[in-house]
């Protein structure tokens, strides 16, 4: 089994210089505590380990949070640290104390309850970070990098990446990046999705809302896997899963606390006054998606009817790991407006706002960035636009409409 190594190690050790606490949030298996195991026998100072899946070490925690830090002194790797929010405030006296950099490396898979105790107890004194399942960055070997319109950058990028072929991208988009699939840790992928759900996601979601009923909530989960790249609709989502629309918010709202999908909110200003409210859906991991939905292999994923959808997940998906990998926030939205014009993805950034369109073809027409005009009615300066697509190699309509392939990203 071979460690595909992260772009957010650098990062973990850079701010555990300055940093006596350090939180990395992200859904299960993503990675988290294999990374930090991995830093932690290159530093070489004995750091310890504890996870609070275990029962008996999460009452103690709980139950005793000082006797526990006596037994688990730091430096120390804290798993799961959500299950015993009591531990914050002594964490926090343990650093006002001893001022220690990288004293504690916590992981926790349950985002929003996470950031409520982090907030309360450790505001100031704990560097935050998320880590998702692997970029195609991680897996091809390539250096950590945010993605930016920039021709001169893209262009010397373009030169550095091997072009990747329609159905390689595919074979991507249905194998996933989950780490323990790529890694040959777990080699049947139907098995490890299908335990996936049933050993993390459905006993997650039982801890933060009680209990639930497993086949509606099976329902509930394909039902938006089938919706990913849509603008999210709660009815629709509620009557496939056979619940009701409060339900369906509630288990969104958890799938976004578990780190499986985020959404995408559209972008609008005092201006632009037309545009539309409603988010749209998208998955972290587009294995799962197309486990769900039942492609059974990357070619019918190709061919099929969400071949489209699923190009688009995992191109915005991306675009979210390229940034959050190095430690920045993304700030992507999307634009729609009551007029059914629609720009896929706005990446805003140094006052700029860069219009991007995701396209499966490789050879897209100039009157996909027509579009793109919109924006220029917003306060902020409109950036150089991109068509990212299929595309097997780097090129531009003009030096503000580039033309980038998928694989770039």
């Amino acid at each position: 089994m071979a460690y595909i190594a992260r772009h957010m190690e650098q990062k973990v050790l850079d701010l555990s210089k300055t940093f006596s606490a350090l939180l990395i949030t992200g859904p299960r298996q993503a990675g988290k505590t294999t990374m930090l195991k991995e830093l932690a026998a290159r530093e070489g100072i004995g750091r310890g380990y504890v996870s609070l899946d275990d029962l008996n070490v999460r009452d103690m925690a709980k139950n005793d949070p000082k006797l526990f830090l006596q037994l688990h002194q730091p430096p120390v790797i804290i798993d799961e640290v959500q299950y015993a929010p009591e531990l914050f405030t002594y964490i926090k006296i343990h650093v006002d104390e001893h001022h220690m950099p990288g004293a504690f490396w916590l992981t926790g898979s349950q985002i929003y309850r996470l950031m409520r105790g982090v907030q309360e107890s450790l505001a100031g004194r704990v560097a935050l970070l998320h880590l998702s399942p692997l970029s195609q960055r991680e897996i091809a070997g390539a250096p950590p990098k945010p993605f930016v319109v920039d021709f001169d950058a893209l262009l010397a990028e373009s030169k550095a990446m091997p072009p990747v072929s329609v159905p390689e991208m595919y074979e991507r988009i249905w194998k996933g990046c989950m780490p323990g699939l790529l890694s040959g840790q777990q080699s049947e992928r139907d098995i490890f999705y299908s335990s996936y759900i049933s050993t993390y996601i459905e006993r997650d979601v039982r801890e933060l809302s009680g209990t639930i009923d497993a086949l509606k909530f099976n329902r509930f989960v394909t039902a938006a896997a089938a919706r990913c790249s849509q603008l999210v609709n709660y009815t629709a989502l509620a009557e496939d899963a056979d619940i009701d629309i409060q339900t369906a918010k509630s288990w969104l709202n958890i799938l976004e606390t578990l780190g499986i999908v985020f959404l995408l909110h559209p972008y609008s200003n005092n201006v632009l006054k037309r545009t539309i409210r409603t988010p749209k859906l998208y998955f972290y991991d587009t294995g799962l998606v197309c486990y769900l939905t039942r492609w059974s292999s990357a070619e019918v994923a190709e061919s099929g009817a969400m071949s489209g959808a699923l190009l688009e997940n995992f191109t915005v998906s991306e675009l979210m790991k390229s940034y959050q990998n190095t430690g920045l926030s993304p700030y992507l939205y999307f634009y729609r407006d009551r007029d059914a014009k629609e720009i896929d993805v706005i990446l805003e950034g140094n006052g700029k706002l860069y219009p991007l369109e995701i396209k499966k073809t490789a050879t897209p027409d100039r009157r996909l960035v027509r579009t793109f005009d919109v924006i220029e009615k917003s306060p902020l300066e409109r950036g150089t636009g991109a068509v990212l697509c299929m595309a097997q190699e780097f090129s531009a309509f003009d030096r503000e409409n580039l033309i980038v392939p998928v694989w770039m990203i």
